[in-house]
């Protein structure tokens, strides 16, 4: 019997992507997580819009990475970001869906102060990552 897992959506700029790619390999390591990163999950072919909006509505949190390139660009990742706050409104009160995770110093948007964020570049920084995460999984009975 296969037991569930929590399934994370990364949010990133392209620029970003290299960062990304080791945050993808850690998470995945976890047994009871199931990143969602474009290069992994989407196929050549598929309609990618149409299929990060599926993935945004089946997923348990979100990962928004954040750098000084992706908070001043315009484009797609300010859109994935309002998508996951207007999902995130959707959710009970005090659950952790949105973790804003700061690949570089940079300012933290507006929109996005209100969530405890992790810093990528601290001590430690997967194992305060990790345990939000646990602790999503568990407010949503998925044993770790």
């Amino acid at each position: 019997m296969t037991s569930k897992k929590i399934r994370v959506f990364l949010v990133h700029a392209v620029q970003d992507k290299p960062i990304v790619r080791d945050l993808y390999a850690r998470l995945k390591s976890e047994t009871w997580i199931d990143p969602w990163f474009d290069e992994e999950n989407l196929l050549p072919g598929q309609n990618w819009d149409l299929e990060i909006q599926k993935a945004l509505r089946g997923i348990d949190a979100i990962i928004i990475c954040l750098s000084k390139l992706s908070i001043a660009k315009e484009g797609y990742i300010q859109k994935e970001i309002k998508r996951a706050l207007d999902i995130c409104d959707e959710k009970p009160e005090g659950a952790i869906f949105i973790i804003p995770l700061r690949l570089d110093d940079c300012e933290i948007p507006f929109r996005l102060k209100k969530f405890h964020w992790v810093d990528y570049f601290s001590k430690n920084y997967d194992q305060k990552l990790i345990g939000a995460l646990k602790a999503r999984a568990q407010d949503l009975g998925i044993e770790i």
